[in-house]
């Protein structure tokens, strides 16, 4: 009733990345350097403040990662190789081995949206382990994990499965983990989760945690994701993963409840990208996707990862409800673009902060707690609105209604109202009040904040006093 049979045997191939890499060090001007340098004296301080060149230190970080084959191929987590200014990879990679032989390590190759990297190390008949197969983990399953945690190499530590499919950001491919109460510490990034039969079946990636230590809830990239994206990299190829164009919100309580429908099931579209799949199937903002392929929508399988496991070109049915009515479209899956061209199609932060000395204060119409005027072309550029912007605008908040509650702020742009267009406060109010006659408890607006897209938020609607 032991693992250390199986983890001698797995250990040899678990590894140590440690990388380096030179980041610029922000310094201050020294005062006197003009004051010596109108007198012609030398800077003694070359490289800082006007010397030869910026001010550079050396960082680095520790991770885990794992041999796949017996000529050197390792699998890691792409943060541990990104440099620490998100743009480019580190200058130097070091896969240091369980008998603390050290190998230079070249980047093969490494994708951003599944946080997954491949490396290579020159050598033969090195130790290496297999994938398994995460489609048959089960909640309850014993694991083992190994890795570097805190530096401390060849660290074995083993759990219970706790919990499949878990998310934990609500969006994106790759957000489906597999929780574990194996220790998993800063460190065990990278590093592999192997079932009873010393196979792959996870890779660790990220703990849930208030004080950045091991709580028991630590989270693994399942293999089923991982190898194809490994296997990709391995090719020299991207990884292909289907695509929509589409931007989607989760019907939580307060979206379905505007909307009459159950709350977790299906998704809402909030923007659509033009002569993307989906515009050209005819999908419309404010769509509630309900089934992608003949697979139901919910929290645990979001259409994020339905699209993204479906090969490019498939024609696939999408089931959604519009207007309060059924149907079905055909969309012929796209292949999904870079992380960079995904970020100039959104064109800024959905998050971003507004600068309430920016927005215009004028009286205005009063409505679920907010103050609402019509947008005018001296208020669309104090709040950066894109041309063509229209609708109202929210010039205060209420701090003890639904709307502030739900992150509504001043300066706020509101399109529609239960997906009907408003321009003006009294169409609001008249959506609002239409809402209230036909019984229902909450609005579904649509919101834009400055350069960010749009986004739909369910609010209630007080009652009267």
């Amino acid at each position: 009733m032991s693992f250390a049979d199986l983890a001698a045997k797995l250990q040899p191939a678990v590894v140590n990345i440690s990388t380096k890499q030179r980041v610029p060090v922000r310094t201050q001007t020294d005062p006197l350097e003009e004051f010596f340098k109108r007198f012609g004296f030398p800077d003694q301080n070359p490289g800082q403040g006007g010397g030869s060149g910026p001010r550079t230190r050396e960082t680095g970080s520790l991770g885990s990662g794992f041999i796949i084959s017996p000529d050197g191929y390792i699998v890691t987590n792409n943060h541990l190789i990104q440099s620490a200014t998100g743009n480019g990879t580190v200058d130097q990679v070091t896969v240091i081995m369980t008998n603390r032989k050290e190998y230079p390590a070249r980047i093969i190759g490494r994708d951003t949206a599944s946080d997954l990297a491949l490396l290579k190390i020159e050598g033969q008949n090195l130790p290496f382990v297999n994938w398994g197969d995460s489609t048959h983990a089960r909640v309850g399953d014993w694991v083992l994990a190994i890795g570097n945690p805190y530096g401390l190499g060849g660290t074995v530590t083993a759990g219970i499965i706790s919990a499949l499919h878990r998310g934990i950001t609500g969006a994106g491919a790759y957000d489906r983990y597999i929780q574990t109460d194996a220790s998993i510490n800063m460190g065990n990034s990278g590093g592999p989760m192997f079932d009873l039969n010393g196979n792959v079946i996870g890779i660790n990636s990220a703990l849930i945690s208030p004080t950045g230590a091991s709580v028991g809830i630590g989270l693994a990239i399942p293999a089923e994701l991982a190898q194809p994206v490994i296997d990709s990299l391995r090719r020299g190829q991207r990884p292909s993963r289907g695509y929509l164009g589409v931007g989607l919100q989760p019907l939580d309580e307060n979206i379905a409840g505007s909307l009459g429908l159950p709350k977790d099931r299906g998704e809402i579209v909030r923007s659509v990208q033009p002569n993307e799949p989906a515009a050209r199937a005819g999908i419309q903002q404010g769509d509630v996707i309900l089934r992608v392929g003949g697979r139901d929508v919910n929290p645990d399988q979001t259409v994020s990862y339905i699209v993204a496991n479906t090969p490019v070109g498939s024609k696939v049915p999408v089931e959604l409800i519009r207007g309060g009515k059924r149907q079905t479209v055909t969309v012929t899956v796209g292949q999904r673009p870079t992380e960079e061209e995904l970020a100039k199609q959104l064109g800024g932060n959905d998050n971003q902060p507004l600068n309430p000395e920016n927005t215009p204060a004028t009286p205005g119409s009063a409505v679920l707690g907010l103050q609402l005027q019509p947008l005018n072309a001296d208020i669309a550029r104090a709040l950066s609105l894109p041309a063509g912007a229209r609708g109202v605008v929210v010039t205060s908040v209420d701090p003890n209604s639904d709307a502030s509650e739900k992150g509504l702020q001043r300066g706020d742009l509101i399109m529609s109202v239960n997906q009907q267009p408003v321009t003006t406060p009294a169409q609001v109010a008249a959506a609002v009040a239409a809402a209230k006659a036909g019984g229902r408890t909450s609005v579904l607006l649509l919101v834009r904040r400055g350069t960010g897209p749009e986004a739909f938020v369910g609010v209630d609607i007080a009652p009267q006093q």
